[in-house]
């Protein structure tokens, strides 16, 4: 049975909205059509949906159905990414696409380029800072702000499911992260596997990986 989803714009309002903004923040004379948007949006806000209705927070997830506010920052942030990378995936114009993304990047201050790949479910908080590149993404992905996945020397990391990035942390090059891992406030894996259920704290100089049990309070089952 389809969820019920709660928004605070309808489709076409949250087309509009988005439309306006791309338009004034790059009045070029390539305006991106409102209604061009709808079908790719539709396909969008399903996935949206389905990604709020694992989340345990009554703002995302009210008992019955997703919610979304368009109003609320991180929501909107992972409402930019999806629609531009729905948008993406249908073909559409490419500067339709990026300036979705530098839209997000100048609202919510997050770096998601429009071809990246995120899994189905995963949760953004408060991402001022955050950085996340072309790795090989999981479910229930949990990044909080100033967090960084990318390249060393071309290399991206492949992420397992549950993995928590809390806030100033960073997984760069060949790293094979398991499930269920924490890589704890400020510290960077860089080159470096990491197995199930760990959390990670430090740096490559000075690190230390403890048992972690349970998964995140966030996700709903």
């Amino acid at each position: 049975m389809p969820l019920r989803l709660t928004s605070s714009l309808d489709l076409a309002g949250l087309c509009r909205l988005a439309a306006q903004q791309v338009n004034n923040l790059f009045p070029d004379g390539q305006p991106v059509p409102a209604d061009d948007l709808r079908p790719s949006a539709q396909q969008a806000m399903a996935r949206l949906e389905h990604c709020f209705a694992h989340v345990a927070n009554k703002y995302f997830f009210d008992g019955t159905g997703a919610v979304f506010d368009h109003l609320h920052g991180d929501q909107y942030a992972m409402w930019l990414y999806f629609l531009s990378n729905q948008l993406h995936r249908d073909g559409a114009p490419g500067h339709w696409c990026k300036k979705l993304f530098l839209l997000n990047k100048s609202l919510h201050g997050c770096d998601i380029f429009h071809e990246v790949v995120l899994p189905p479910v995963f949760l953004l908080v408060h991402p001022l800072g955050t950085v996340l590149g072309r790795a090989e993404y999981s479910d229930h992905l949990l990044v909080y702000q100033r967090c960084g996945v990318g390249s060393n020397r071309d290399v991206y990391p492949q992420l397992g499911r549950h993995l928590s990035l809390r806030p100033g942390s960073a997984v760069l090059g060949r790293c094979t992260i398991g499930d269920n891992v924490t890589v704890a406030a400020e510290s960077l894996v860089l080159d470096r596997d990491i197995a199930d259920n760990t959390t990670y704290i430090g740096n490559p100089r000075d690190c230390v990986s403890l048992p972690r049990q349970g998964t995140e309070k966030i996700w709903r089952s």
